[in-house]
């Protein structure tokens, strides 16, 4: 099988055992644990795998053609990448990232009509769908575990702090946050630091939740949210605050969004960015994420984002890094979704419930493996506009 012996030479920890359509076993690896088996119920499957293995092994899935007969899903593309992980750099995956890289810039132009219609695919789904995942506020971002053995609910709030005390927040403030998913950041933004809050998406689906949110804490005259795209937004702000959008909205608009950003934010205000990003520079989204789960969407190098943020009249006042954050956070998603699908198969069926199962578990793997990471960054046009050392970020501890 030709995806074997292509695969072969990769695999220097654990073994894959291939079963293919026609019941010949392929073992590739080292022989030794961890040990997982898959059967290819496709004749063409192999071939399809060895041209593009990032697509065709979510289709495959999705479709039946593979089936895993000894471990998970989970356990199949962690060892997976594991493993090619430490070849980084073959000749194959250097290919591949050059005609992905190519095709995805142009997939990845997101002028206001096709943003619009690119957010509505993922987050237009039922609201069911992500109530039984996420946690009680909804947070659709990484968290922030201060412990790995934090619950979620907890490492989601402590994300929504640390945002906070990077954005330097005093009561009365004016605060636009691009991108409000279902209103729990702008909502606890306004309940802990008494600041007033304007909230934009292009999901309709989430607006309605979050302005019945809004509605019930009675803070109407304090937190809005608003069906915009960012490029229609006018006025000035104290603070901006983005997370988890950046990624939708695409590398050639870069320039655009920055720009943008400036001319929202007063003199000395404070803007932060926290976004998916890659650790080993500038690649391209797969094309079975392309495809199936975020159309036009983008995780950048920090290379990538830098260059637009100095032209647009920033000072970069502070970056972070946080590694294995959404590892940890996939992998709660992950678990509530699979104690959740016999319901979600209700309500969509079982083809849609193996796309979300490989979303979260390719997703969690790409964290750990494959140079994902987030990126927090702090930004200002003024020079003092945050204190000198970053100790004010850890005031509370």
């Amino acid at each position: 099988m030709l995806f074997a012996r292509f695969l072969k030479p990769l695999m220097k920890r654990g073994t894959l055992v291939i079963i293919d359509h026609a019941g010949r076993r392929h073992d590739v690896g080292t022989g030794s644990d961890p040990k997982v088996t898959v059967t290819f119920h496709d004749p063409n499957l192999g071939t399809k795998l060895f041209l593009n293995p990032a697509l065709y092994a979510g289709e495959g899935y999705m479709d039946g053609t593979l089936t895993i007969e000894d471990g998970d899903l989970f356990d199949m593309l962690d060892l997976v990448m594991s493993n090619i992980r430490a070849t980084h750099g073959h000749w194959a995956a250097r290919t591949l990232k050059s005609i992905e890289r190519f095709g995805g810039l142009l997939r990845t132009y997101n002028p206001v009509s096709r943003a619009a219609n690119n957010v509505a695919h993922h987050y237009d789904l039922s609201s069911t769908l992500y109530e039984r995942f996420l946690d009680e506020d909804m947070q659709y971002s990484m968290a922030y575990y201060r412990s790995p053995n934090d619950t979620l609910e907890q490492a989601q709030r402590n994300k929504v702090d640390h945002i906070a005390a990077k954005l330097c927040l005093k009561p009365g403030m004016s605060v636009l946050d691009v991108g409000c998913g279902w209103g729990g950041l702008g909502l606890a933004l306004h309940q802990r630091h008494g600041v007033n809050v304007t909230g934009i998406s292009l999901s309709e689906e989430q607006l309605k939740v979050a302005n019945r949110r809004a509605e019930e804490a009675d803070v109407g005259d304090a937190v809005q949210f608003l069906y915009k795209d960012y490029r229609e937004v006018e006025g000035t702000f104290d603070r901006i605050v983005s997370v988890g959008m950046f990624e939708h909205v695409g590398l050639p608009m870069y320039r655009t969004f920055f720009k943008t950003m400036r001319q929202l934010l007063v003199d000395d205000g404070v803007a932060l960015l926290h976004t998916i990003g890659r650790a080993d520079g500038p690649g391209a989204s797969d094309s079975w994420t392309l495809k199936y789960i975020f159309p036009g969407g983008y995780a950048p190098a920090l290379s990538e984002i830098v260059p637009h943020v100095e032209k647009a009249g920033f000072y970069i006042t502070d970056v972070e890094t946080l590694r294995l954050h959404y590892a940890y956070t996939l992998r709660e998603w992950r678990r509530r979704f699979m104690e959740h699908r016999d319901e979600m198969e209700k309500i969509y069926d079982a083809r849609f419930c193996r796309m979300w199962e490989f979303f979260l578990a390719s997703a969690e793997s790409s964290f750990h493996h494959a140079y994902h990471v987030n990126f927090h960054i702090q930004m200002s046009p003024e020079l003092e506009a945050v204190p000198l050392t970053r100790d004010y970020m850890y005031a509370d501890g």
